[in-house]
């Protein structure tokens, strides 16, 4: 006999509902999103055990963004209940979802703790704790670094469409990103705008951008004639809209340089801890994989005992085409499911662009796949990268070993 608790988790309240194997229900009830509430859910599992032997005790819960961490970790690491063979895992909310669609019980808070229960019965799908504090310390700086990440690339975005109105061709001729500390200060400055700079003749100009770039500034004359040749070639604004266009573009400079910062600091703190997991070491002895992308990776999956194979990480990941048959009919251009981990992708997928960079056999799997088709091809080639890479990174991790680049023949 088994005990299946499911526990519908809320921000300020849990919902929980206990069946057995032959789908009694051993006990529900409702208690606060604390300690003291899951103290109490724990004190209502040892009662049941003390009058009832089960064989596997399973608890079972949505993955509701920083809501189910506290009680999740508190079942995954008490004591008392770990001696009873208690085991956690996170269900897909998707899954879930349409399990619950089977049924005409209504939607409430105990009927959904009560059919994740079910759903534990049926088959346990979902993912098992990581348990060790060095993964969700990791994990906690490596998904905030995604965020912010996020944000950049939304930043950069916004700057580059008031860059348009500033002076549409302006990134078009530049031999060099608009991004760069120098090119910033220069679109962004307050004393010699854009337009004053561009006027300057050409010598003065290679100078003053030597100048800002600190004698650092690459083809510099290059960059200079492009500036001049951009700023003849682009529309011209009134004197009131240049003005805001400017003031906006310097928020969001600003705003870029600050992520900037922000994401070095986490990418400091994240290699320091790094250094305390060995398995990370496994993956960055791979060319092109850092200890930040490494540290996303493993901080995702955690002990690789999670996962029985190299295919369920691919599907935690969402790195997976599900196959679609009816009858004689094999559909051949199957969509890839949108229900995984998109930390875990996201670093899966960032590794997999740098590695086939260093990496011959990665570099030739990309290029086949991107010249199979005519449409998106680099997002369609690097994410079957990334599948690819799951491979290697099962294999490392599962063997605790470091990678030997095959003999290029």
């Amino acid at each position: 006999m088994n005990l299946y608790l499911g526990i519908d988790v809320g921000k300020n309240k849990l919902d929980f509902c206990a069946l057995d194997s032959d789908q009694h229900c051993r006990f529900q009830d409702e208690t606060t999103n604390d300690l003291n509430g899951a103290v109490k859910i724990k004190q209502v599992i040892l009662t049941e055990t003390k009058t009832h032997h089960y064989e596997k005790i399973t608890v079972g819960m949505e993955a509701t963004s920083v809501y189910n961490f506290h009680p999740m970790t508190f079942f995954a690491e008490d004591s008392e209940l770990q001696a009873l063979g208690l085991s956690v895992i996170t269900i897909n909310p998707y899954t879930s979802h349409h399990f619950s669609q089977l049924f005409d019980d209504g939607k409430t808070d105990a009927i959904d703790a009560k059919q994740l229960a079910d759903l534990l019965r049926i088959k346990p799908l979902g993912t098992s704790v990581a348990r060790q504090e060095d993964y969700v310390a990791l994990q906690r700086l490596t998904r905030e670094r995604y965020h912010l990440v996020k944000q950049m690339t939304d930043s950069k975005n916004h700057f580059l469409n008031n860059l348009y109105y500033r002076c549409n061709t302006l990134e078009r001729e530049l031999p060099t990103s608009v991004f760069g500390s120098t090119m910033m200060t220069l679109i962004t400055d307050e004393e010699l705008t854009l337009d004053e700079a561009a006027a300057l003749p050409l010598d003065e100009l290679v100078t003053h951008l030597q100048q800002l770039a600190h004698g650092k500034f690459g083809d510099a004359e290059a960059v200079a004639k492009a500036i001049k040749k951009a700023t003849r070639s682009s529309y011209r604004l009134s004197k009131v809209v240049t003005d805001s266009v400017d003031e906006i573009l310097a928020v969001y400079a600003n705003e870029i340089r600050m992520l900037k910062k922000q994401i070095q600091v986490l990418d400091k703190t994240i290699t320091q801890i790094s250094t305390q997991i060995t398995d990370i070491n496994c993956l960055t002895s791979v060319p092109g994989i850092g200890p930040v992308y490494a540290a996303g990776i493993v901080a995702e999956i955690g002990q690789i005992e999670r996962f029985p194979d190299e295919s369920h990480i691919a599907k935690y990941a969402g790195l997976a085409w599900l196959p679609h048959e009816s009858g004689t009919s094999v559909r051949q251009a199957t969509p890839r499911t949108r229900k995984g981990n998109q930390y875990l992708r996201y670093y899966l997928v960032e590794a997999a662009n740098s590695i086939r960079r260093y990496d011959v056999t990665y570099q030739r799997y990309y290029h086949k796949k991107y010249e199979e088709v005519p449409k998106y091809r680099h997002r369609r080639a690097i994410v079957l990268t990334a599948r690819k890479l799951v491979r290697l990174v099962e294999v490392l991790l599962r063997n605790h070993q470091f990678y030997i680049p095959p003999k290029v023949v």
